[in-house]
């Protein structure tokens, strides 16, 4: 028995640093960008070094979870562990942007298997009633990382280069392929699929399509443009295809069916509304911190610590009292904290003190680390063992859809924002407000140096414009925690599964 709860421990703890590593990677990238723009030049194509990551990951979501419920979680764990590293250690070695595109891609290819079979495999080998608990601390180590990243990526870019923000994966993913190829001892009686390849490649391209789409859209083509038209559209038939075929399919990449039980509905649901709001707090907290209150890089970045601290108090208290009362009534808890927070954190002003600012980030974090747990805990619950890969991977890919849309179309809305907030509060500034206007650039309030130079007057006006943007962005953000609080209300009395027993072993 005590070997066995080893063997446990040191898998669960393989599986931490699989999270860990794939859901911090992204933030860690973005806040290294500047540096690595000014190294490697391409600053016209920078935005696909997000892009080609995202897209394979999302691409790669729902078809790994698929293979895994045929063939076993842990060989394709392995994998995505295995080309997640490859493309780390490449990316760091990249002589020009395209090669840091073409790598990221490979990363991200190997990063859509890490995050939803980890759950699946906490399903697996645990029985019912410590799900909970485990599930609640995955989702503890998600919630960190998200918000650890942009703080690590900038102390890793200062200190050493910004070519270990990508070799600092090596280690940490060793480390997890040790313990889970050495200690996760997977028995599954594999069954002969068909797979449905018509369904991946359709789903592919139309995920491909979409993300390419929102990533260039307003950037690099105007929306109405031709291409980003055309890339919509691309979308828009191959998923109506990718819908038709899944609907013949006898072995389908999304299981259509699952949407009918009213848990898992209302589960993705909420994955897709509460991830379209957690990114931009990410996103939007630490360019209010630089740009309005004047710090630095560093400490914009730890601004985000309140809020990690937050959402890991959230993730384990859902984890733990998942076993004792409903998901509805724990997801109640969290809208309710999540809305008290995001609507604080739109009232914001240049004069707010750091301490309230530190109170609405623990009170938004607590809000949204309920879901960290309890969504994916809800999306298995009272699954077969053969379509658990699959149900979390849904879960997982309509999450990350949400944060790829909302910070998309919440990016857009602060940046129209900010532009027309600037131009009232200049107006009339030296007697030609549209000269000032034109003359203006943002980007020095965020450097200590060039801040000093900007007169009084006009870097009040920026930074009041900056203020106004971001709280607004945060007050649009209501309306969507609003409709998840409606469909909470939808999920129904359902409670934790605690009678089954887990169909995989560690001895």
């Amino acid at each position: 028995m005590v070997h066995k709860e080893t063997n446990l421990r040191l898998v669960v703890a393989g599986l931490l640093l699989g999270i860990l590593m794939a859901a911090m990677d992204n933030t860690i990238v973005a806040t290294a960008m500047g540096t690595i723009v000014a190294d490697l030049g391409g600053f016209d194509k920078f935005v696909w070094v997000t892009g080609s990551y995202m897209v394979a990951v999302m691409a790669g979501m729902p078809i790994y979870g698929k293979l895994s419920d045929m063939y076993g979680r842990k060989r394709f764990f392995i994998f995505g562990l295995v080309v997640f590293l490859i493309g780390s250690a490449l990316c760091g070695l990249a002589q020009n942007m395209e090669q840091l595109i073409a790598f990221r891609a490979i990363q991200g290819i190997g990063g859509g298997a890490l995050m939803p079979i980890a759950f699946t495999i906490v399903f697996d080998i645990f029985p019912p009633e410590k799900r909970g608990k485990m599930t609640g601390l995955l989702g503890a180590v998600f919630g960190t990382s998200s918000v650890l990243g942009p703080l690590l990526g900038a102390f890793i870019t200062d200190a050493i280069s910004w070519h270990w923000v990508f070799y600092i994966n090596v280690p940490i993913g060793v480390a997890s392929f040790y313990l889970i190829f050495r200690y996760y001892k997977e028995t599954l009686e594999h069954r002969e699929q068909k797979i449905d390849w018509w369904g991946a490649i359709t789903l592919v391209i139309a995920v491909v399509s979409l993300m390419f789409a929102l990533e260039l859209g307003g950037k690099t083509y105007a929306w109405d443009s031709t291409q980003i038209v055309a890339l919509f559209t691309i979308f828009t038939v191959f998923f109506i295809v990718f819908f038709a075929v899944e609907q013949k399919a006898s072995e389908p990449i999304i299981s259509f069916w699952m949407f009918k039980k009213r848990l898992f509905a209302t589960s993705q649901l909420l994955g897709f509304l509460y991830g379209s709001t957690f990114i931009i707090l990410a996103v939007f907290i630490p360019i209010f911190v630089q740009a309005v209150y004047g710090g630095s890089a560093t400490s914009a970045g730890l601004v985000l610590t309140p809020m990690m601290l937050g959402s890991v108090a959230g993730s384990m208290i859902g984890g733990i009292f998942q076993t004792k009362t409903s998901f509805r009534n724990l997801m109640i808890v969290s809208v309710i904290a999540y809305f008290s927070g995001m609507y604080m954190l739109s009232g914001m002003t240049p004069d707010t003190s750091r301490i309230m600012l530190t109170f609405f980030m623990v009170t938004v974090g607590f809000g949204m680390g309920f879901s960290f747990s309890l969504l994916p805990a809800a999306t298995i619950n009272k699954m077969e063992f053969r379509y658990r890969g699959s149900a979390n991977s849904t879960n997982a890919f309509l999450r990350s859809l949400g944060m790829t849309l909302g910070v998309t179309i919440f990016g857009a809305l602060q940046n129209r924002m900010f532009y027309e907030k600037l131009k009232e509060n200049v107006m009339g500034f030296g007697g030609e407000g549209s000269e000032a206007f034109a003359a203006i650039d943002p980007q020095k309030v965020f450097q200590a140096e060039e801040r000093t130079k900007i007169p009084a007057d006009l870097l009040d006006g920026i930074t009041a414009s900056m203020s106004d943007s971001i709280t607004t962005v945060f007050t649009y953000a209501l309306i969507p925690i609003a409709i998840s609080a409606i469909v909470i209300l939808f999920m129904g009395n359902e409670r934790v599964e605690t009678s089954r027993k887990p169909e995989t072993t560690t001895d």
